[in-house]
Protein backbone atom coordinates (compact mmCIF):
# COMPACT_ATOMS: atom_id res chain seq x y z
CA UNK A 1 0.00 0.00 0.00
CA UNK A 2 2.99 2.43 1.16
CA UNK A 3 4.29 1.81 -3.16
CA UNK A 4 0.59 2.29 -3.94
CA UNK A 5 0.34 5.68 -2.21
CA UNK A 6 4.32 6.85 -3.08
CA UNK A 7 3.11 6.11 -6.81
CA UNK A 8 -0.04 8.35 -6.33
CA UNK A 9 1.94 10.98 -5.22
CA UNK A 10 4.21 11.56 -8.26
CA UNK A 11 1.04 12.00 -10.34
CA UNK A 12 -0.72 15.71 -11.37
CA UNK A 13 -3.53 16.75 -9.81
CA UNK A 14 -3.91 14.07 -7.31
CA UNK A 15 -4.18 14.53 -3.60
CA UNK A 16 -3.77 11.83 -0.42
CA UNK A 17 -5.59 12.12 2.60
CA UNK A 18 -4.14 9.92 5.10
CA UNK A 19 -5.63 9.27 9.04
CA UNK A 20 -4.05 7.63 11.39
CA UNK A 21 -4.82 4.32 12.94
CA UNK A 22 -6.47 3.73 15.94
CA UNK A 23 -5.61 0.25 17.87
CA UNK A 24 -8.56 -1.30 19.65
CA UNK A 25 -6.63 -4.35 20.10
CA UNK A 26 -7.72 -8.34 20.41
CA UNK A 27 -11.66 -8.75 20.01
CA UNK A 28 -13.65 -11.64 20.06
CA UNK A 29 -15.61 -11.63 17.17
CA UNK A 30 -18.89 -10.34 16.66
CA UNK A 31 -21.07 -13.95 15.75
CA UNK A 32 -18.91 -15.76 18.48
CA UNK A 33 -19.79 -13.10 20.82
CA UNK A 34 -23.18 -13.74 19.88
CA UNK A 35 -23.18 -17.33 20.32
CA UNK A 36 -21.23 -17.00 24.46
CA UNK A 37 -24.09 -14.49 25.13
CA UNK A 38 -26.59 -17.00 24.20
CA UNK A 39 -24.85 -20.15 25.99
CA UNK A 40 -24.95 -21.46 22.07
CA UNK A 41 -20.77 -22.07 22.95
CA UNK A 42 -18.53 -22.42 26.01
CA UNK A 43 -16.01 -19.53 26.97
CA UNK A 44 -13.37 -22.55 27.08
CA UNK A 45 -14.20 -23.56 23.30
CA UNK A 46 -12.56 -20.18 21.93
CA UNK A 47 -9.77 -20.61 19.28
CA UNK A 48 -7.43 -17.84 18.22
CA UNK A 49 -9.85 -18.16 14.57
CA UNK A 50 -12.60 -16.43 17.05
CA UNK A 51 -10.57 -13.54 18.06
CA UNK A 52 -9.45 -10.34 15.46
CA UNK A 53 -7.05 -7.62 16.03
CA UNK A 54 -9.06 -4.38 15.38
CA UNK A 55 -7.38 -1.44 14.10
CA UNK A 56 -9.61 1.70 12.70
CA UNK A 57 -8.79 4.85 10.45
CA UNK A 58 -9.36 7.70 12.20
CA UNK A 59 -9.17 11.44 11.56
CA UNK A 60 -9.72 11.19 7.92
CA UNK A 61 -13.58 11.34 6.73
CA UNK A 62 -14.20 14.69 7.50
CA UNK A 63 -11.00 15.89 5.61
CA UNK A 64 -12.19 14.43 2.44
CA UNK A 65 -15.74 15.39 2.48
CA UNK A 66 -14.10 19.15 3.40
CA UNK A 67 -12.29 18.90 0.21
CA UNK A 68 -15.04 17.71 -2.35
CA UNK A 69 -17.52 20.19 -0.56
CA UNK A 70 -14.82 22.78 -0.83
CA UNK A 71 -13.59 21.84 -4.60
CA UNK A 72 -17.32 21.75 -6.17
CA UNK A 73 -18.82 24.89 -4.57
CA UNK A 74 -15.32 26.72 -6.07
CA UNK A 75 -15.54 24.75 -9.46
CA UNK A 76 -12.07 23.68 -8.78
CA UNK A 77 -12.28 20.40 -11.04
CA UNK A 78 -14.16 18.67 -13.44
CA UNK A 79 -14.26 15.52 -12.17
CA UNK A 80 -12.70 13.77 -8.98
CA UNK A 81 -12.36 10.20 -8.49
CA UNK A 82 -12.49 8.85 -4.75
CA UNK A 83 -11.23 5.05 -4.28
CA UNK A 84 -12.80 4.26 -0.62
CA UNK A 85 -14.47 1.36 0.44
CA UNK A 86 -16.25 3.53 3.25
CA UNK A 87 -19.85 5.10 2.26
CA UNK A 88 -19.86 7.82 4.47
CA UNK A 89 -18.85 9.50 1.33
CA UNK A 90 -22.08 9.25 -0.57
CA UNK A 91 -23.46 12.45 0.91
CA UNK A 92 -20.61 14.55 -0.28
CA UNK A 93 -20.58 12.22 -3.91
CA UNK A 94 -24.11 13.54 -4.00
CA UNK A 95 -23.01 16.94 -3.68
CA UNK A 96 -20.65 17.34 -6.12
CA UNK A 97 -23.39 15.74 -8.81
CA UNK A 98 -25.02 18.61 -7.68
CA UNK A 99 -22.91 20.68 -8.27
CA UNK A 100 -21.80 19.69 -12.22
CA UNK A 101 -18.28 17.49 -11.18
CA UNK A 102 -18.46 14.08 -12.78
CA UNK A 103 -17.56 12.31 -9.63
CA UNK A 104 -16.61 8.27 -9.55
CA UNK A 105 -17.00 6.89 -6.72
CA UNK A 106 -16.91 3.09 -5.85
CA UNK A 107 -17.88 2.66 -2.04
CA UNK A 108 -17.63 -1.66 -2.06
CA UNK A 109 -13.74 -0.93 -3.06
CA UNK A 110 -12.22 -2.76 -0.34
CA UNK A 111 -14.74 -4.55 1.28
CA UNK A 112 -15.28 -7.95 2.02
Amino acid sequence: MKCFHDELRKKRLTAIRLGYLHEEGWQIKRQVQDELFKNKRDWSSLTEDDVRYSLKQKGIDIKIGTDIASIAYKKLAQKIVLISGDSDFVPAAKLARREGIDFVFRPDVGTD
